[in-house]
């Protein structure tokens, strides 16, 4: 009884790590980041809150309301999307919404660096579609990875405000716990786990290194 409540309970945590880092927030989280620990902190509150909410409407809102779309006509059997052949259309158009919010970012003139690492998260969405054709890959790990790479790129390049160390180093090990959270729950296994965080740590960092 006592070892199957603590499994229950691991099992809650994973799926709460699982939902809080969601891939659908990565974009959301990753200009929260560019906002407030970047050159661009330096920014009116106002201003930086403008442009993470309408990030947010672009690249989490309306994937949201497409997911939903999509159950009504039964296309995808939940918001998680854990069928891997129910996965294609919705990384398209997630990418393409990716790629509307570089657009925005582009005409609010913001630094080359900041646009491309929104079409990085568009490249890696795509990416990610094509993989999954034939192989299911973790698009939580994924996520990650293009935040890993975002905080890396910013301390790099010298665009940070601050020293952040310590910020990657606390992001790397999130990404450790939510590739183990994936795996209790039996979503992906350690090939497919590892596989996302390279893809999604790759196509954002190169892109932000040789286009931004």
């Amino acid at each position: 009884m006592k070892r199957y409540t603590v499994n229950k309970f691991i099992a809650g945590l994973a799926n709460i790590m699982s939902t809080a880092l969601s891939p659908i927030m990565m974009p959301t989280y990753g200009v929260f980041l560019v906002l407030s620990t970047s050159v661009l902190c330096v920014l009116p509150y106002g201003t930086r809150v403008a442009v993470l909410l309408v990030c947010m409407g672009i690249t989490c809102i309306l994937p949201l309301i497409f997911l939903s779309v999509l159950r009504h006509f039964k296309l995808v059997k939940d918001l998680h999307v854990d069928i891997r052949e129910q996965r294609f259309i919705p990384y398209v158009f997630t990418g393409l919404c990716y790629l509307a919010a570089a657009y925005y970012l582009y005409y609010c003139h913001s630094p080359r660096w900041f646009t491309m690492f929104m079409v990085g998260s568009a490249i890696t969405a795509f990416v990610m579609a094509l993989i999954n054709l034939k192989w299911k890959i973790s698009a939580h790990m994924a996520g990650i990875g293009g935040l890993i790479a975002l905080v890396y790129q910013i301390h790099v390049q010298d665009l940070s405000a601050f020293d952040l160390f310590w910020l990657l180093s606390f992001i790397i090990i999130v990404a450790g716990g939510l590739g183990s959270a994936r795996l209790i729950l039996k979503r992906h296994d350690l090939l497919q786990v590892l596989a996302g965080v390279v893809v999604g740590f790759a196509c954002v960092s190169l892109t932000m290194r040789f286009l931004g």
